[in-house]
């Protein structure tokens, strides 16, 4: 009788940890860890994404051009040159032969993501995250359920759309609607249509998609995603058998489908998260109060 009433009590209390998980993803962690330890990583994105906004703004806002461009393409300090790769593959298919100058950006851009993995650029980088972040957190925050989510796929087709789309226009297809570019111009022309791309983005995910936008729509992280599938740097669930079953991770993940297989075994016996998909964002680390995630490399499969 005892046995059974604490199993109970048990499957009670987790169902009400999941419960609040919904709404409120990393409450335990901010009891346990502390609000600053449990938002680490988050922060730190912060400062990625606002400190390189800066860096593009400072030039036209107070004549400060210590990066000129925006981030399809752009010239550091006079010296060094940064090119998307996505953009050069519009390029090419538009039949438009890039720069020198741009090929080599491009050769360096796309040595890092290769590296440290594609897409690192939409978590750390990416300032429409700022808005796809902000759409998620107030769709938890009213509760909002439910929408009508593509398909996994749709960023896909949607990527092979725009290269094709380049090479019967003879021009960079998806930078007529690219909310990234969108959304700089806005910041230094003021409004306009620009913003109006960026809202419907924001209220997409909001109203209709949880985490619609980047998760199955955007041609962009489906492209870094290729980018970054050897990439060395990897979360790992490596202390998964601390895991409550409080779905923290879950709510929190814009990607939750690439947890699973790692944190429950399923299809694979290590703890590594290897998903092409995965951001690295660092938020499933942030908001576990057992400290099951951590940072790691793509070579360290140990389980604690």
């Amino acid at each position: 009788m005892n046995t059974a009433a604490t199993t109970n009590n048990v499957a009670t209390e987790r169902s009400a940890k999941r419960s609040r998980a919904s709404t409120q993803p990393g409450a335990e962690a901010v009891r346990v860890k502390g609000r600053l330890r449990a938002n680490k990583w988050l922060l730190l994105r912060r400062i990625s994404q606002f400190g390189i906004l800066a860096l593009f703004l400072v030039g036209p806002w107070f004549g400060w051009w210590i990066v000129k461009g925006n981030l399809s393409s752009s010239l550091t300090l006079g010296v060094l040159p940064l090119t998307d790769p996505y953009l050069l593959l519009q390029s090419f298919s538009a039949g438009q032969l890039p720069y020198q100058e741009a090929l080599l950006g491009g050769g360096i851009v796309l040595a890092f993501y290769l590296l440290f993995g594609g897409r690192l650029f939409c978590s750390w980088v990416c300032p429409v995250n700022l808005v796809t972040d902000a759409a998620a957190w107030l769709r938890r925050r009213l509760n909002i359920k439910g929408g009508k989510t593509p398909s996994a796929y749709t960023r896909y087709w949607l990527l092979a759309f725009t290269l094709v789309a380049s090479a019967l226009t003879g021009s960079l297809a998806w930078e007529w609607v690219n909310p990234v570019s969108m959304l700089h111009r806005g910041l230094i022309f003021g409004f306009g249509l620009a913003w109006g791309v960026v809202l419907a983005v924001f209220l997409y995910d909001l109203l209709f998609a949880s985490r619609g936008w980047c998760g199955h729509v955007c041609p962009v992280g489906a492209f870094y995603g290729l980018l970054g599938s050897g990439a060395l740097i990897r979360v790992t669930a490596d202390k998964r058998r601390a895991c409550d079953d409080c779905m923290d991770c879950f709510n929190i993940c814009p990607e939750p489908q690439v947890i699973r297989p790692a944190l429950k075994a399923v299809g694979q016996d290590h703890p590594l998260i290897l998903d092409k998909d995965c951001t690295s964002c660092g938020r499933c680390i942030d908001v576990c109060g057992k400290d099951v995630f951590r940072l790691t490399t793509r070579f360290d499969r140990s389980e604690s």
